[in-house]
């Protein structure tokens, strides 16, 4: 009998050790890993350099509390606000505790309630965070949800405009829905939300804790358009598995956030945010940037050109290194599949097989998983060459 609440349905993987792009299971299996932890391991398993500051780090002290001033803690905000082009961060455990902390620092600086989401996001667990998520399913059980949560299409302009008016304190997006279905926004709808805005007074909140820390080919994915945010999220590939979140706002939000208003016992642990420094150090570097791009490319050209003529794929879309492949029937059997052919993959949805490799994947790893994504939906009963 397990000991544990049965909230996750588990695959039949059992990890022994991980390195790279790769985790080794306790049945002596080696799993190629295009999951990288739900997109945590930006840098593949078990890093050398994150690995190296860690313990050093560990060698000092563990824990002291947010008592006292930690320069660990400002070299960390200084990293992400100068990759981000914002001023402020606040450190938090997770992404769901960040999204918490946006939306009360955008209640808080606009004296609003009102927030505008979209269908088949998702933002987290927490009763804040789970209200803000544009899918049922996560609240299915939980009895009524907190008010003045409002949730539109994605990629509807004219439906966001009908909606926006001057009680509105924040629009939260993600530039690219990872639970949803690897939906990336239009230009044209970011475009729309940020001047919608600028109009409103209201703020410009975007969910980063998937697409950031290098995963899209920027350090975030709201670079690749001509905006701004006003706040930022982040987690997951901050820490390389490390348990840390952030959020990142403009300067002009210092107000709101001053001495007693939000806090956290772990937020801003030092052993995490080595962890944060190293990682940021080696994906914010341009060269390393380029050649994520390149292979994102490259997996990309690949996929279409291997799996394109496949009748089950309907579809293969994404930014950078976060790839969705569209099918016909339900995921869950090619992923189960995938597994057999010790390959390792994600849902996004029921019908999406979602790809979050290490940054650092190697071409022949890359090609390596495109002959098992092509072996494995040529063996479920709805493909068709």
């Amino acid at each position: 009998m397990s000991h544990l609440f049965p909230t996750y349905g588990r695959w039949e993987v059992e990890p022994e050790s991980a390195k790279g792009s790769y985790i080794k299971a306790v049945d002596g299996k080696n799993y190629l890993d295009f999951t990288s932890g739900i997109g945590v391991c930006n840098l593949g398993h078990c890093h050398p350099e994150v690995e190296d500051a860690v313990l050093k780090q560990m060698k000092k002290y563990w824990h002291v509390s947010n008592l006292f001033p930690q320069s660990i803690q400002e070299q960390a905000a200084k990293q992400l606000a100068v990759a981000s082009g914002l001023d402020l961060v606040f450190f938090a455990n997770s992404g769901a505790e960040a999204n918490e902390a946006a939306i009360k620092l955008a209640r808080k600086t606009t004296n609003r309630s009102k927030i505008i989401s979209f269908t088949n996001s998702f933002h987290g667990r927490t009763f804040g965070s789970m209200a803000a998520t544009g899918q049922d399913k996560i609240k299915q059980g939980f009895g009524p949800m907190l008010e003045t949560f409002v949730h539109l299409p994605f990629n509807d302009s004219a439906a966001l405009l009908a909606e926006i008016d001057d009680q509105t304190a924040a629009i939260v997006l993600e530039i690219v829905q990872g639970e949803g279905g690897i939906n990336v926004v239009e230009a044209e709808f970011i475009a729309t939300i940020k001047k919608a805005c600028e109009e409103k007074g209201a703020l410009l909140i975007v969910d980063e804790i998937q697409t950031g820390i290098g995963r899209t080919g920027k350090p975030f994915a709201f670079q690749h358009y001509p905006i701004v945010p006003d706040i930022i999220t982040v987690a997951k590939g901050l820490g390389s598995g490390f348990p840390i979140g952030a959020v990142v706002g403009s300067g002009k939000l210092k107000d709101a956030f001053g001495p007693g208003s939000h806090g956290s016992t772990f937020g801003g642990n030092p052993v995490a945010l080595s962890a944060a420094l190293a990682t940021m150090k080696i994906v914010f570097s341009e060269t390393f940037l380029n050649e994520a791009v390149n292979t994102g490319q490259y997996l990309f050209t690949q996929l279409e050109a291997k799996l394109g003529h496949l009748e089950i794929v309907k579809d293969i879309r994404g930014l950078g290194l976060m790839i969705g492949i569209e099918i016909s029937g339900q995921v869950a059997e090619v992923l189960g599949e995938l597994r057999l052919n010790e390959f390792l993959a994600l849902p996004a949805g029921k019908n999406v097989i979602r790809l979050l490799p290490p940054l650092n994947v190697e071409k022949n790893e890359v090609d390596k998983a495109v002959e098992l994504l092509l072996k494995s939906l040529s063996n479920v009963p709805s493909a068709a060459v």
